[in-house]
């Protein structure tokens, strides 16, 4: 009597779970939840020198897969998902393109720097969250050393809240060998343009949209107002569903306790920006470290100012959690 053959083990690879990350080596970091995709942070851009090559995230995607950021708009083609950009620091652009300054506006000068990727000194995922620790260094279109940078980023799935939260922090050490003063186009004397810091530009359909603050809902009269937290809830087109991301300020961040300002638009166009150049320099001696914290949530759908708060408090207790975590830069 033959014996039966003993069946093979089953050999398909089983598909991803929970939260992961694919290194494209000398490119980019790819996140997925479940296997679809989170977000792609490019730490070695291509870009041309007046757009002042730097990482940025983007594609930035909710967990129900709707797209919430925009790269290389026509208008501002310096513009790339969420990405750390200063405009006016001293003579120097680390934002891209023309740079504002006093008495004579825009003009595009010679003065496009970047921040170059070193290396990753930790690319882990631990229960349930994605911890990233890079170093970097600015250099001036003239190839000049201005800042070294310790950045560190995690990513956390809020699966109950239909979210999930970008961790960000940047501490930045002057190693030019003298003082160096970080402004913004409002410091040079434009009104309401104090960008510089950690910039989101949204979708196209996102114009027009909702801006939260803890005490009020509307839209560009906001510019300039100082809060913990604010929020931006936009709709996408084909299918008219709404995304809300929200954006936190970390304890600490600003002297005597104060509140960062927000640089925040929903027209022409879609952004966020704690900006903590906004109207007043800040002046960086040689060898001293500036220090960020930020978190960022992703959530679908229109929470409304209660929701968004909400939102606010869970990027609050992403922040807690990283910071004891993770050593500080």
């Amino acid at each position: 009597m033959n014996a039966r053959p003993r069946p093979y083990p089953a050999s398909t690879e089983p598909g991803p779970s929970g939260l992961a990350v694919d290194h494209e080596l000398d490119a980019s970091l790819r996140v997925t939840f479940e296997g679809r995709p989170l977000t792609r942070y490019v730490y070695r851009p291509w870009d041309a020198q007046l757009e002042s090559p730097r990482p940025y995230f983007h594609p930035l995607r909710t967990l129900g897969g709707d797209l919430v950021s925009i790269y290389r708009p026509h208008d501002h083609i310096w513009h790339k998902g969420i990405s750390l950009s200063l405009p006016n620091v001293e003579t120097e652009n680390f934002w891209g393109g023309a740079t504002y300054r006093r008495g004579t506006g825009y003009g595009q000068y010679d003065n496009n720097g970047s921040m170059d990727h070193e290396e990753f000194e930790e690319l882990s995922v631990h229960d349930g969250r994605l911890l990233a620790t890079e170093r970097l260094r600015w250099h001036t279109e003239h190839g000049q050393p201005w800042f070294a940078e310790h950045r560190r980023f995690a990513v956390e799935v809020l699966p109950d809240q239909d979210a999930w939260v970008l961790v960000f922090e940047t501490a930045v050490t002057n190693v030019r060998g003298t003082r160096t003063v970080i402004g913004s186009p409002t410091t040079e004397g434009r009104e309401n343009a104090g960008y510089g810091g950690l910039f989101w530009r949204g979708p196209r359909s996102f114009t027009g949209g909702t801006v939260y603050t803890p005490d009020h809902a509307g839209g560009d009269e906001l510019m300039g107002v100082r809060a913990p937290w604010i929020g931006f809830t936009g709709r996408h087109d084909a299918h008219g569903r709404s995304s809300t991301l929200t954006f936190v300020d970390g304890p600490g961040n600003e002297p005597g306790g104060e509140h960062v300002t927000w640089f925040v638009r929903s027209t022409p166009f879609a952004c966020v920006c704690p900006a903590p150049f906004f109207d007043t320099e800040v002046a960086v001696e040689d060898g001293e470290t500036l220090t960020r914290r930020y978190a960022v949530v992703i959530a679908d759908g229109d929470r409304g100012r209660d929701g968004t708060e909400e939102l606010a408090e869970a990027g609050r207790a992403s922040l807690a959690a990283v910071g004891t975590t993770t050593p500080s830069g």
